[in-house]
């Protein structure tokens, strides 16, 4: 070839190599765990130094990116729960899915709060912290049974979306997507709406999912500048037992399942589940974080028809963190405040709370609802409440956290135990799925009868 020959596009030397400084993309969980750190040292400076300006800046960033997370609340729920059972029916076996799905939220919660009432009696949260009755104040507003019933079914239909009612939202949601499914054909462009609705509203939480570094630093660094060590220190044996319970929870008892009932991996489990874990720790919300444990869940092999069903409803019922662990704990530690004896009656009726009435949680941040609940049932002082608010957001991060593992863990297990899980997809699942999500999800087909 000549000097003056052109040169071939596909030669090698037509190739320019690129000038220029590029920064290289720093992984999504390594952008939350700078955020975390970077909270921590603001926070620290904020109140040793006593810089007001700084605390304030860090309370409107962190409440303004919760504030957005909630903006998206209520429609995505109705729309997420609504499409869920509409794509229940390209489910074989739907009927029998959904009941497995409902008994493992309900097994995993019992042993939940067994671990809790075992760590409470065996601590003793409330002895030594120096907190008397006087301390505690009730809350505005008290849960009870009649109220949670009664609470389920709207007076109207737009309240619930003001109000942020999420557990009416949900029954709403129910008996719409039940209803187009009895309506048939007709209800189509009613579905086709409401999919594009649900994917529309994705992509929205999705942007707002991108800023949760910036909301770290915010939510964190306020923590600690508000709260600060003397505060911790007082409920320091409550803190440890609620993050010690969620613990042996989170990678104790789900890796157990997942080795021995649902046969798999379970270090495979956390690899591919970790980016829903970890938002949740740090936005406190499992509603907020539902399009997340969607698409890592679907990558850990489970059908997306079935995903799209157990993971909005987990998200909105299945509560091992907020309903099941921390109430137990929370109920000894008033009792003792309070010198209130309890015995193996009112045991089993924390048990039986945390069980059946963990939908009172409805996936919002916060368990206030739930122990009001668990409080009023056994006849404890409501003002033992007051005691727990202070503290609440810190122990929140973890027990969402442990909300959102169990909301991807039970589509696993039942997947498996049907044998629809898509053992190949689960192994090769990313250990940062996160990273490339758009923030929408696919539209499912039919899954397969089970083998």
């Amino acid at each position: 070839m000549s000097a003056n020959s052109p040169v071939s596009p596909a030669s090698p030397s037509a190739e320019k190599p690129k000038s220029g400084f590029r920064i290289p993309k720093i992984p999504f969980w390594a952008q939350i765990l700078g955020g975390l750190v970077i909270g921590v040292l603001l926070g620290w400076l904020a109140r040793s130094q006593d810089i007001s300006w700084l605390v304030t800046t860090l309370d409107k960033v962190g409440s303004t990116f919760i504030g957005l997370l909630k903006l998206a609340v209520a429609p995505l729920v109705f729309f997420a729960i609504l499409v869920s059972i509409t794509n229940l029916r390209k489910v074989n076996n739907a009927a029998r899915l959904a009941s497995q799905t409902l008994v493992w939220f309900m097994i995993t919660s019992l042993i939940a709060v067994v671990i809790g009432l075992a760590i409470g009696l065996i601590t003793n949260p409330g002895a030594g912290t120096g907190l008397t009755p006087k301390d505690g104040a009730k809350p505005d507003d008290a849960g009870s049974w009649i109220d949670f019933l009664t609470g389920i079914i709207p007076t109207d239909v737009v309240t619930p979306f003001t109000d942020l009612n999420v557990l009416q939202i949900v029954f709403m949601a129910a008996v719409a997507g039940i209803a187009v499914l009895k309506i048939g054909d007709k209800a189509q462009p009613i579905l086709d709406l409401s999919e594009s609705v649900l994917a529309l509203l994705q992509k929205a939480l999705w942007w707002v999912i991108k800023l949760s570094p910036i909301g770290t630093i915010g939510l964190i660094g306020f923590a600690i500048a508000d709260y600060g060590w003397d505060l911790i220190s007082k409920y320091a044996t409550f803190t440890a037992d609620i993050y010690i319970g969620c613990a042996l929870v989170m990678f104790g008892v789900y890796p157990l399942l997942l080795a021995f009932v649902a046969k798999v991996n379970p270090l495979q489990f956390f690899k591919g589940a970790w980016p829903a874990i970890q938002l949740a720790f740090v936005s406190r919300s499992s509603v907020g974080t539902m399009p997340v444990t969607q698409k890592v869940t679907e990558r850990l092999g489970v059908p997306k028809e079935y995903t799209s069903f157990a993971v909005p409803f987990g998200a909105t019922t299945k509560m091992d963190g907020c309903a099941a662990i921390y109430p137990a704990i929370a109920a000894i530690f008033v009792a003792q405040i309070f010198d209130v004896q309890m015995g193996i009656k009112e045991y089993l009726l924390i048990a039986f709370v945390s069980v059946v009435g963990s939908a009172a949680t409805a996936g919002l941040t916060g368990a206030t609802v739930m122990l009001t609940l668990t409080l009023s049932t056994l006849g404890l002082p409501m003002e033992g409440v007051g005691l727990l608010l202070a503290i609440d957001p810190v122990l929140d991060m973890m027990r969402t956290a442990t909300n959102v593992a169990g909301q991807a863990l039970v589509p696993v297990i039942v997947a498996a135990r049907e044998k629809i899980l898509d053992r190949e997809a689960y192994e090769n699942a990313s250990a940062s799925p996160l990273d490339d999500f758009d923030g929408t999800m696919d539209q499912p087909q039919a899954v397969p009868a089970a083998a």
